[in-house]
């Protein structure tokens, strides 16, 4: 019955891990800015951050959040102000390209952070675990978790790719410039939704 599953699971895992949203956003900032290993860095923690929220879903995390609302709301601030701070550290940019650029490439700890402070990543757990399995049977979950990881990283990669695609076509700092305040309304814009919601 598994393995009926399988195809499923992952296209939900794609749609979830590629789709556009905060960590996505910083994947394709770093692939601009930064050397491409720093990129790579920055997603394998996002991508190990996940698997952690989904397995401590998938083990019950989801039903303490529904027993103190008070830690969900605090989550959902925290969130709020992360991306904040992303989005104004974008717009401090001056638009120069470096190699060593003087503002810190985000490493494996902040990708892993921000996942548990980014809300579409709580929601697309919540979400595959409630679909694809009852919840009680680790196998399922511990199946989805193995399925997730080669297609989330991979997925969070292509962006960091696109990112330094972009990079080479970016020899004038007004066009990075464009591009970061563009990235900094995205995540602003993701602030601005937790908040609203």
């Amino acid at each position: 019955m598994s393995t009926s599953l399988l195809l499923p699971m992952s296209a939900f895992a794609l749609a979830a891990s590629i789709s556009p949203g905060p960590v996505n956003i910083v994947c394709l900032s770093s692939g601009t800015h930064y050397p491409l290993h720093k990129g790579l860095i920055f997603v394998t923690g996002a991508t190990l951050g996940f698997l952690a929220l989904f397995l401590g879903i998938g083990v019950g995390l989801y039903s303490l959040l529904h027993v103190t609302p008070w830690l969900e709301e605090a989550l959902r601030w925290a969130g709020i102000m992360f991306l904040l701070y992303l989005s104004v550290r974008l717009c401090q940019h001056d638009g120069r390209v470096s190699e060593h650029d003087p503002h810190k490439a985000p490493g494996f700890i902040t990708g892993a952070a921000m996942q548990w402070l980014n809300p579409k990543a709580w929601l697309a757990s919540a979400a595959g675990i409630g679909a694809y399995t009852n919840g009680n049977d680790p196998y399922l979950i511990g199946l989805f978790a193995a399925l997730y990881l080669p297609i989330c990283w991979l997925s969070l990669a292509s962006w960091v790719y696109a990112g330094a695609f972009l990079k080479r076509y970016l020899h004038r700092p007004i066009v990075l410039l464009t591009i970061n305040r563009c990235l900094a309304v995205g995540l602003a814009a993701s602030a601005l939704f937790l908040l609203l919601e």
